[in-house]
């Protein structure tokens, strides 16, 4: 009997027990987590009929948008300036299209 109770207050079973216990449970409980995560991905991976139809009627391709890209004017343009957060995107814009008006008369 006090062999038992050295043994069960020993390192071993305050310390190594529970900490396996720990790492079974937890690989186990990790499982089940990524087979929910997969499970959702899933059925949310599931795609309309009617959005497929549609994507399978979508031409665009690589060639397609590089000749757009051949036929466009690419040295000659011209940077303009976006707003910033605080700025009115209004009031910017207005300011840039009578800055263009002014460079054209």
């Amino acid at each position: 009997m006090e062999r038992l109770r050295k043994l069960w207050r020993g390192r071993t079973m305050t310390f190594g027990v529970p900490l396996l216990l720990y790492l079974v449970g937890g690989s186990f409980g990790l499982r089940e987590f990524a087979q929910i995560r997969y499970d959702v991905h899933k059925l949310h991976g599931k795609v309309d009929p009617t959005l497929k139809e549609k994507l399978k009627q979508n031409t665009v391709t690589l060639e397609s948008e590089y000749e757009k890209l051949e036929k466009s004017d690419l040295d000659n343009w011209e940077n303009i300036r976006g707003p910033r957060l605080w700025e009115d995107s209004r009031t910017v814009q207005k300011q840039q299209r009578e800055a263009l008006r002014l460079k054209r008369e």
